[in-house]
């Protein structure tokens, strides 16, 4: 008797960047994780219909209003957006890319502090993210909502300093302004869905892949050879998830061995297990994984 998969009943709905900073990482991701992407920055909705998938493609700082509203099941989008739209959504995953950080500046040489902005004009692009972080701090200011181009904004007197994302600084350094007081926040990318709401079909599965592309991003495999008199010791190098895969070769006495290692220190763990006596060492990617 065959039995076939039922189809089905919906799709799920979800917001990807349209532009910006965030768009192309996150559309990479999701190819990586097996759901069809554009082709084409003109268009605005895809359906994945081998996945159950339907992917919207909005502008970033919307993805959190259209998950909070229930309009769209979840979204692809970043911390501070998600924090500054005040939606009733919820972060369910980082991602792992389109690291950032929010901080205050304020021209070069001025020596402000953070307990200093009480009753100065600060500019932002994000403003109920920046409100929160006063509220929190005991200081009341007046906040300036800027679109863009915010490191403008005192040379051109609307403001006394600003609070805007970071990346390497350079760009506030050429307006002649300096960071100072601590990071307001740490953003990346995040998936989102919208809080109290029972899990779409389909929702799993999506976060499930994901995982499994942060996984696969972040792991290497390694394989090597290793003698029985050397085996505790390379093992323990090599640890693995659960433990390392270890099987016979034919040549007596030793052993093929095989484990998930860090990407970022596989060149040191090379080292290490060339030292303890580990030959014909070998890393190679993973494409895709689950735990």
């Amino acid at each position: 008797m065959t039995t076939t998969s039922q189809p089905r009943t919906s799709l799920l709905r979800v917001a990807v960047p349209n532009k910006g900073s965030l768009a192309e990482a996150s559309a990479e991701m999701l190819r990586e994780a097996g759901y069809r992407q554009r082709s084409d920055s003109k268009e605005l909705v895809l359906v994945d219909e081998a996945n159950g998938v339907e992917f919207f493609y909005l502008r970033p700082r919307d993805i959190a209003t259209y998950v909070g509203e229930g309009t769209l099941d979840c979204g692809l989008t970043g911390r501070d957006m998600l924090l500054d739209s005040g939606a009733q959504a919820d972060e369910v995953m980082a991602l792992g890319f389109g690291a950032s950080r929010f901080r205050f500046a304020a021209p070069a040489g001025s020596g402000l502090s953070v307990d200093q902005l009480g009753g100065l004009r600060i500019a932002t692009s994000y403003p109920g993210l920046v409100r929160a972080h006063l509220a929190a701090t005991g200081v009341e200011a007046r906040l300036i909502r800027l679109d863009g181009a915010v490191e403008s904004a005192i040379r051109l007197g609307v403001a006394d300093c600003i609070a805007d994302v970071v990346d390497t600084g350079t760009t506030l350094r050429q307006a002649g302004l300096e960071l100072f007081g601590e990071p307001i926040l740490t953003s990346e990318a995040i998936a989102i869905r919208r809080s109290g709401a029972a899990d779409p079909d389909g929702l799993a599965t999506l976060l499930r892949r994901l995982q499994g592309v942060l996984v696969a991003r972040t792991y290497v495999m390694m394989d090597y050879d290793v003698s029985a008199e050397s085996l505790e010791r390379a093992t323990a190098v090599t640890p693995g998830f659960e433990s390392p895969t270890v099987a016979p070769l034919a040549r007596e006495g030793w052993f093929a061995v095989r484990a998930m290692v860090p990407r970022r220190t596989a060149q040191t763990i090379m080292d290490d297990l060339w030292e303890v006596g580990a030959r014909a060492i070998l890393v190679t990617d993973i494409a895709a994984c689950r735990l």
